[in-house]
């Protein structure tokens, strides 16, 4: 038990996984208990895929503010847009720390966390009027790997010329 409870401390995502599994092994080998096994099990694994979940969360709004940051030429928005990176990041940091195999997760998620940013980038940037032709094919030739979304990487200030 002391393995588990060590396992549960240190990661929980494992822990997750590792007791959903025993849950269902418990099940076919006949148990008496009178539990609904396979609801337990999966809720008990739903435990370990939201910290996947928030993961992605994070990191769609770590590529969505990188892309602002990259392409938008408006001044005032950007210190919040480092702020909500720099909290995104701080985030993942916790869950990283809460469940060290998550880290696996971070260039399977990355993916789809790039084409829901690139989506709601182009939205914000679209609303304002600040997207035109050459910019939007930039920003869909942009990518970005795990450590630019979870390390202290920041892109360049976008140029001051006209693209129109």
């Amino acid at each position: 038990m002391s393995d588990l409870k060590t396992l549960y401390d240190t990661d929980f995502l494992a822990w997750s996984k590792e007791q959903a599994e025993a849950l269902r092994s418990a099940a076919r080998g006949g148990s008496n208990k009178p539990l609904d096994w396979e609801n337990l099990a999966e809720e008990i694994e739903s435990l370990g895929i939201s910290q996947k979940t928030a993961l992605r969360s994070q990191m769609r709004r770590i590529v969505r503010h990188l892309l602002k940051l990259a392409f938008s030429p408006a001044a005032a928005p950007r210190r919040g847009w480092f702020e909500s990176i720099n909290d995104a990041r701080s985030e993942i940091e916790d869950l990283l720390e809460t469940s060290p195999s998550l880290k696996a997760v971070v260039d399977e998620a990355l993916p789809m966390a790039l084409r829901q940013g690139l989506k709601v980038a182009i939205g914000d940037l679209e609303e304002y009027g600040e997207l035109a032709p050459p910019t939007l094919a930039r920003m869909r030739a942009t990518t970005y790997v795990g450590e630019q979304i979870t390390g202290d990487w920041f892109p360049a200030e976008p140029s001051t010329g006209d693209e129109s």
